[in-house]
């Protein structure tokens, strides 16, 4: 837990912190909003609360859609085929870096799920993935395409199946 908070930490970058402290500086506004608006009750109990939420949940939030928005991208399946001989699948894919920002690392991981024809069970089944596997590629340009080939073993899974492909790219 303690890795995973530090890694947290050294892996946040300007923008975070910019992020992170107009939160606190709308936190503190509300509260003396809420402190100027004492005689009125109601006001300033929604005032407290709404700073307490946006203290709690705006950092989560914002967080995660600063990154969707500065590190944008898009994967895509070229190829997947599942080998007779080896328990195993070679999957064929491609990174394309559509942010105004130079990747260093993009961390690209590959979930198999199983497939039914209920799209309610379909939706179950991507929670819990059969199989999940990730590669690193280094160094993607804006606007770069990359293709890469990942290899995911042991597979067993003898039914029908689906790939998905995310990739987190720093």
């Amino acid at each position: 837990m303690k890795t995973k908070i530090l890694e947290f930490l050294h892996g946040l970058i300007l923008y975070d912190y910019i992020l992170f402290g107009s939160i606190f500086f709308i936190f503190i506004l509300l509260i003396i909003l809420a402190i100027l608006f004492r005689k009125k009750v109601g006001f300033a109990i929604f005032l407290v609360l709404l700073a307490f939420a946006m203290f709690f949940v705006g950092p989560i939030v914002g967080y995660i859609e600063l990154h969707k928005y500065l590190f944008k991208n898009s994967t895509k399946v070229i190829e997947q085929k599942k080998l007779q001989f080896v328990k195993a699948i070679v999957l064929k894919g491609s990174l394309l870096n559509e942010s105004k920002f130079d990747f260093k690392l993009c961390k690209v991981t590959a979930n198999v799920y199983k497939n039914s024809k209920n799209k309610y069970k379909n939706y179950i089944y991507r929670l819990k993935p059969i199989k999940k596997m990730s590669i690193d590629l280094d160094n993607i340009n804006k606007g770069e395409s990359r293709k890469f080939k990942m290899i995911i073993e042991p597979f067993t899974y003898p039914k029908d199946y689906n790939i998905s492909l995310e990739a987190e790219c720093k």
